[in-house]
């Protein structure tokens, strides 16, 4: 059994393990490794919606929390996708109003005019993603 490093002393490279790649040298095994977000079912219910109607939600959800959210609801039952296809179209709108009420019943507390905030940039982020910038892309 060796000692153990004192203090500002450098480990033995002994120690660190015989045949082990340290941590500053990269693996060259040729792994792929895909990380996919999770999504809880209130994330996953906001919809895509185009970008000048994203942009007037994240504008609404700014200044008036759960509003902009709230509007959104609306959007789903024009039409506007959502991760949630298995879904019925009522159980998503409902899904969003739910987290519109959420925003404003803790918007007292500061946590849900943020959470109102980030929501309406997922908005404008997911309509960026899709590619919606007009109002006619709904489906």
């Amino acid at each position: 059994m060796e000692p153990l490093p004192k203090e500002g002393e450098p480990a033995p490279a002994a120690a660190a393990g015989a045949g082990e790649p340290s941590r500053g040298t990269a693996s060259s095994s040729g792994v792929v490794v895909q990380v996919r977000e999770k999504k809880g079912p209130l994330r996953a219910a906001i919809p895509y919606m185009p970008f000048p109607v994203a942009v007037i939600c994240l504008f609404l959800n700014t200044f008036v929390p759960g509003l902009g959210t709230f509007v959104s609801a609306f959007t789903v039952l024009c039409g506007a996708q959502t991760d949630l296809p298995d879904r019925h179209m009522c159980c998503v709108f409902w899904l969003n109003i739910a987290a519109a009420l959420i925003q404003i019943l803790t918007a007292i507390v500061m946590v849900g005019w943020i959470m109102s905030i980030f929501w309406g940039m997922d908005m404008v982020i997911l309509a960026i993603s899709q590619g919606k910038f007009f109002f006619y892309c709904f489906s």
